[in-house]
């Protein structure tokens, strides 16, 4: 197995293993391995029936709860995130955030599986939450970690969130629910359950406030954050090709799905790995 790593080791393909064969006990450690130090970690080439793709999936875990989002027939676990030549709406996934963010226990993992990659555009950008916390002040630090974040699927699931986000034009199908408008409080900083570290946690997609502050203190806040987590320095845009795989980890690091393909098709199948309450 071969691993490259790329700058601020934020990123690495990994190249040398066969997922769609069944993985040893040392070759899946090896990855989680890979993923835990390298948050978004992907392999090149590989071709894979929905079958395989689950089997590998629960390699690295149990399966999350994926909300919202209408799953592939006779697959339930493997959403298929589509979009059209033709498509006008806003992309799906396109606003930065950390996959499902509002639930009690968000999952631990996400894993996306390229199918039909335009020639042009249709990157991942992804920001590292822990760096973004490490440069932040030291006072700042110990400001924020006292703090929770108010977490909601509301801006783009609640009825009135997928009809202004030309959900009825989608080629993907959108479930929205009045299960939208709750809210989760977690920590604003969270500690990596595995590895012990620290990193901003929040999004501008699904966090909404901030608990203990107002509407305007809170929304002020959450901007600067969000301004320093985009930074260019803690990001890595990702390409993808066609059977690339890649896996994130949703604990430390927020994603946004990139556009730049008018005119082609993009598809890809997705999962996501169960995971723990934020701490």
């Amino acid at each position: 197995m071969k691993i490259t790593p790329h700058e601020h080791n934020f990123g690495a393909a990994i190249e040398g293993v066969d997922l769609s064969a069944p993985l040893s006990a040392d070759v899946t450690a090896q990855i989680r391995q890979a993923w835990l130090q390298h948050k978004v970690v992907y392999f090149p080439d590989q071709a894979m029936s929905h079958e395989q793709l689950e089997a590998f999936s629960l390699a690295i875990g149990p399966f999350g709860d994926d909300p919202y989002v209408l799953a592939i027939d006779g697959h339930e676990h493997i959403v298929e995130v589509r979009r059209e030549p033709e498509e006008d709406v806003p992309l799906f996934g396109g606003t930065w955030h950390s996959d499902w963010s509002f639930q009690p226990t968000p999952p631990n993992a996400t894993i996306l599986h390229a199918k039909v990659i335009p020639p042009v555009g249709g990157d991942t950008h992804y920001a590292d939450g822990v760096r973004a916390y490490t440069e932040l002040d030291h006072g700042l630090q110990k400001e924020l970690e006292s703090l929770e974040a108010i977490h909601s699927a509301r801006k783009p699931y609640s009825h009135e969130g997928v009809k202004s986000g030309g959900g009825d034009r989608r080629s993907m199908t959108l479930l929205p629910s009045d299960e939208a408008l709750k809210t989760q409080a977690h920590p604003l900083v969270r500690t990596h359950p595995e590895t012990g570290q620290k990193a901003l946690w929040v999004n501008p997609l699904y966090t909404i406030g901030v608990a203990g502050l107002s509407d305007e203190e809170g929304g002020h806040l959450l901007s600067q954050l969000f301004e320093h987590m985009r930074q260019p320095q803690f990001i890595y845009r990702h390409r993808w090709q066609p059977n690339m795989l890649g896996i994130w980890d949703n604990r430390c690091v927020m994603h946004s799905a990139q556009g730049g393909y008018a005119g082609h098709r993009r598809v890809l199948h997705r999962l996501t790995v169960a995971g723990s309450e934020p701490r």
